[in-house]
């Protein structure tokens, strides 16, 4: 396998016309990360590593985090990319998990260089794991997903197949490294032979800064770091960019109404990690139309909508969401021992754990996790659909609903709001009762300064009803 070897991209023709990496000021070429790659795999080799073992790595984007990536590709190992904000007792759980034959930490990166760059790599087998990634998945534990290289190349192909490339593109990477979606960004670039501007962290300025400057045309956000930067886009450089893709939450239909009043071609996405990053995307379309729904299967994978009874539900109906197609998983890490479960159905499709609907020419919406539904007096509510009622509203930042335990009801919906100083909450209510359902209305309500944020960019939904509880109050009263 070539596509994804920094040492057969170096050899490319076509990549002596454009860098392979930007980063912190510095410029690589693809020959200058492959000897790079090619004296830290004659490192690993003498610590141990062979085809097939597993390396954990916890570092923050970073040229020697690529460098270290791309050893590993070309020495036919296993990436355990661990993030490294995580505290010691969750990455050590993790760990044992995962049993690596070797754990690196950014300290490590500086010295993991090798004199003798040794012998070209071997050829690397499609079917070996390429990464093992941890996901809660449904469950709230965390599971690791077990990625082979022929799920990366097809889902690299999934993503061109709409997205296409031109001779320019630069794909500006501000995710996390440790994840699938800024992992992929990474894979995606290597096998097109394309650049990628890499940012430390995500820092609005810094973003935009790179876009104007390394003349970027494609870029990865979720709706949170999207409104960041637009409220920092006084030069409006996004709308220079081909494809911004949106995806890791539900988008407010207000800041997509935004990007197509700016021009900004924002492609609202759904994916897991178990079917390496993007499974539905917006059609790249000229000129853009804001839309609801995370956009149609990419070319490959399949969604499908199933009845609790397993049939599929037609256009238009709520039901459990599964994927198939040549992206996914080999399946979920059975602990130290290495078995791997390959949870899927026989025919395929695996169960994601999340609702949606598809409408009557096969686009998505997604409406919740299933363990985020609320089901209040019989009646289903998403909150995803929710906070993006409630983020229409004038004065409303952000919105978290969860539901709260209630012995009427069963579950009642509540919500944490941002709000803009001074927004009036009386009449907050009083709109929301315009605008939802009545089993839809939270009925408790807090307010916060900051909703809790994951590493990238998500609301933190896991044990929501019990961090506020103590603060919770009827919607509207009056303080």
């Amino acid at each position: 396998m070539t596509e994804l070897s920094i040492s057969a991209a170096a050899l490319d023709p076509a990549t002596t016309a454009r860098p392979a990496l930007l980063a912190a000021g510095a410029t690589c070429s693809f020959a200058d990360l492959a000897d790079r790659a090619a004296r830290a795999r004659s490192a690993l080799a003498r610590l141990g590593v062979t085809t097939g073992s597993r390396v954990a790595l916890l570092a923050a984007n970073g040229v020697d985090t690529v460098v270290a990536i791309l050893a590993l590709l070309d020495a036919g190992a296993t990436l355990v990319p661990i993030h490294p904000r995580l505290t010691p007792s969750e990455a050590a759980v993790l760990l044992a998990d995962a049993a690596p034959a070797l754990t690196l930490r950014e300290a490590d990166l500086e010295a993991l260089f090798s004199p003798d760059p040794g012998p070209a790599p071997a050829p690397v087998s499609p079917d070996l794991p390429l990464a093992l990634l941890y996901t809660s998945g449904t469950t709230g534990r965390p599971k690791g997903a077990v990625l082979s290289r022929r799920a990366f190349l097809a889902a690299a192909a999934a993503s061109a197949g709409n997205l296409g490339w031109t001779e320019d593109d630069r794909w500006l990477l501000a995710m996390p490294l440790c994840h699938v979606g800024g992992l992929s960004i990474v894979t995606r670039c290597l096998a097109a032979r394309r650049t990628v501007l890499l940012q430390p962290r995500f820092d609005p300025d810094a973003v935009l800064a790179s876009v104007a400057r390394d003349r970027a045309t494609l870029l990865s956000v979720v709706p949170t770091m999207l409104q960041a930067l637009l409220e920092r886009d006084a030069d409006n450089v996004l709308a220079g960019l081909r494809a911004v893709l949106l995806g890791g939450a539900g988008a407010p239909f207000a800041l997509l109404e935004e990007c197509e009043r700016r021009g900004v071609q924002a492609l609202t996405t759904y994916g897991l990690t178990e079917a390496c990053s993007q499974v539905t995307v917006q059609r790249l379309r000229t000129p853009y139309r804001a839309e609801r729904g995370s956009g149609e299967a990419l070319p490959g994978l399949e969604v499908s909508v199933a009845r609790p009874d397993g049939s599929s539900a037609p256009a238009g109906e709520v039901g459990r969401l599964r994927v198939r197609g040549q992206t996914l998983m080999d399946g979920y890490r059975r602990g130290a021992g290495g078995a791997v479960d390959p949870a899927r159905e026989e025919n395929g499709w695996f169960e994601t754990g999340d609702l949606g609907e598809l409408d009557a020419r096969g686009a998505l919406k997604v409406h919740a996790r299933r363990s985020d539904l609320i089901v209040t007096g019989g009646e289903n509510v998403y909150p995803v659909e929710v906070e993006q009622r409630l983020e229409t509203l004038p004065g409303v930042r952000r919105a978290l609903v969860f539901g709260v335990e209630d012995a009427r009801w069963g579950q009642i919906v509540a919500a944490a709001l941002e709000l803009d100083p001074g927004a009036p909450e009386v009449a907050l209510a009083e709109q929301v009762a315009e605008t939802l359902a009545p089993h839809k209305r939270p009925r408790l309500v807090c307010l916060v300064e900051t909703l809790p944020l994951t590493s990238s960019g998500k609301l933190v939904r896991a044990g929501v009803a019990e961090r506020y509880a103590a603060v919770l109050r009827p919607f509207g009263a009056r303080r």
